[in-house]
């Protein structure tokens, strides 16, 4: 999310607003503010706050907000350069560029918010500290009495913003700790590893997201069920549930033992 929202910054500033919208009514949120308040006004840039996308206008009234989820795509089109029929969510540019946001498939879950700061800040609050640049001492505090396992805990965004599924994976494995391990129950050298794979897996995949490499040439356990890990060699293992999937390497992070797939366990019933 951090290399989108570098990618995005400067294109959306260069220009004013011509038009907002459309927007498909399972994806915009809000309605007060309406949409048409952006047009002729220009955005100050792209922020971001964990996983959420902050565009400001240049004189502070309002705050485009924009949540992606797991499927949905946003991007900026060239003058002239063909883009979907029907985006979930678009802006035209004087000039002729487009931010369009797309979401394959019948589930609209990526959604759009036009807000005042007053109300981006209410909704902004229940937010952890952000992942990217978060020190081993403020990681200590948030894992002390958690009890949640660490996948589950490393991608609840109050308590930490900005850590999705696939970078939950690729942490644990390169801090070599189980998905199921309790985050209360690290010793001082797990949680030494937990917080230094925090800090190298999203600096790692903020470098290659830049270089515009795609999923498959960035993620080195996530989504690779049977392939070698690329560590020990051993195949990588999953455990499926229904909303997600843990990816992992039984010799890296459970001492060689494979975890219960809870989804084959229910068919085996």
């Amino acid at each position: 999310m951090e290399a989108l929202r570098r990618s995005l910054d400067e294109p959306v500033s260069a220009a004013p607003i011509e038009q907002a919208g459309p927007a498909h009514l399972a994806t915009l949120k809000t309605v007060e503010p309406p949409l048409q308040a952006l047009e002729g006004g220009r955005l100050a840039g792209a922020r971001r706050r964990g996983k959420r996308l902050l565009f400001p206008t240049d004189d502070g009234e309002l705050v485009l907000m924009v949540h992606l989820m797991s499927a949905g795509r946003l991007r900026m089109l060239a003058a002239g350069k063909r883009g979907p029929a029907a985006p979930a969510f678009q802006l035209s540019f004087a000039g002729g560029a487009r931010l369009i946001l797309t979401e394959p498939g019948k589930r609209k879950r990526a959604g759009v918010w036009l807000l005042t700061p007053e109300m981006a800040e209410r909704e902004l609050a229940h937010l952890g500290p952000d992942a990217l640049g978060l020190e081993r001492a403020t990681l200590a505090a948030l894992c002390k009495g958690e009890r949640r396992r660490l996948h589950g805990f490393l991608r609840d965004q109050r308590v930490l913003a900005g850590i999705g599924r696939a970078w939950a994976n690729e942490i644990l494995h390169t801090a070599r700790l189980s998905p199921f391990a309790l985050a209360a129950e690290l010793d001082a050298e797990a949680l030494d590893r937990l917080a230094a794979a925090i800090d190298s897996e999203l600096e790692r995949g903020l470098e290659l997201r830049e270089q515009g490499l795609a999923n498959e040439d960035v993620y080195r356990v996530h989504g690779k069920l049977g392939l070698s890990c690329h560590v020990c060699a051993t195949p990588i293992a999953r455990i499926a549930f229904e909303e997600h999937t843990i990816f992992y390497c039984p010799r890296c992070q459970t001492g060689g033992r494979k975890l219960a797939d809870r989804r084959l366990s229910r068919l085996l019933r």
